[in-house]
């Protein structure tokens, strides 16, 4: 069992993922460049955590002492280098992604697996700029992590067998299940859902409908749990975008063209929750 995991990237899934290790009595070291970064996310996983029984029954009391035991926060990648698996969890940026890859691989040793975190980036073209590509797998977490049973577990073509299991033994000691898909830009999630959300967002700039209208027929009429809007805000419009991008980057298909709305309001500020405001008001 894995006792000991590298969290790279103190943003959003970064954080909540780091929560749920706590909850699962798993240890973390979380690196961030940004200390302001790591200074919120200690925040947020102590409230977090104090407040996941109450979200989910079956998650565990844990004391504010003993969540600080359990995580070590830093902004220096070479203190991952003893732990038994790395997730990284940076922004959908290439190059970043690329570096950080370049210094794990020689900062871990060889026999360590690294999970790629990403809802686009190909897993394949990671697994190039390290030694190890039959050691690296995608594992497309989603929002809010603790809450979600299941995970979009991705296979680059030189990935082994040995990583594959290797990572669905660890989601399962989070109480997860690994569906696994192969490598192509998007998966399935994101190649699908990214549909969907631009979509939505040009029918609230056609005047089609408002947000809420939006969200309504596919919450009401399909059965969603949550709109395609409201999905957009909770991710961040911003990685929204990002990830639209990139597929249309990668597959130069005019159907991955992101909406001028979603580009006008990651220009506003409006980021969805994380920024108070997006297609929704949310309290900061």
């Amino acid at each position: 069992m894995l006792q000991n995991i590298g969290v790279i990237g103190a943003g959003t899934m970064g954080t909540g993922l780091a929560v749920d290790l706590i909850l699962h009595g798993i240890g973390a070291v979380l690196v961030d460049q940004s200390v302001d970064a790591l200074e919120k996310a200690r925040s947020e996983i102590i409230s977090s955590v104090r407040f996941a029984p109450l979200i989910k029954r079956t998650a565990p009391r844990v004391a504010d002492e003993d969540i600080l035991t359990k995580i070590r926060f830093t902004t220096s990648l070479s203190e991952v280098h003893n732990c038994d698996f790395i997730i990284e969890n940076v922004t959908e940026d290439i190059k970043l992604k690329e570096e950080i890859y370049r210094n794990l691989d020689r900062i871990c040793p060889p026999d360590i697996c690294f999970g790629v975190n990403t809802s686009c980036i190909s897993i394949t073209h990671i697994g190039g700029v390290t030694a190890r590509a039959s050691q690296i797998i995608g594992i497309h977490l989603m929002n809010p992590v603790f809450l979600k049973s299941s995970v979009e577990v991705i296979r680059g073509y030189h990935t082994s067998e040995h990583t594959i299991q290797l990572t669905r033994d660890f989601l399962s000691q989070l109480g997860k299940d690994a569906i696994v898909v192969n490598d192509y830009p998007g998966f399935v999630s994101n190649r699908i859902s990214h549909l969907f959300m631009n979509e939505a967002a040009f029918v609230v700039q056609d005047q089609v409908a408002q947000p809420k209208e939006v969200d309504d027929i596919f919450k009401k009429c399909y059965g969603h749990t949550m709109g395609p809007l409201e999905t957009a805000d909770l991710i961040g419009l911003d990685t929204v975008v990002h990830s639209l991008d990139v597929l249309y980057q990668s597959y130069q298909d005019s159907k991955f063209r992101c909406c001028p709305l979603l580009r006008k309001m990651v220009a506003a500020g409006l980021w969805g929750k994380k920024s108070g405001q997006g297609f929704y008001t949310y309290n900061r």
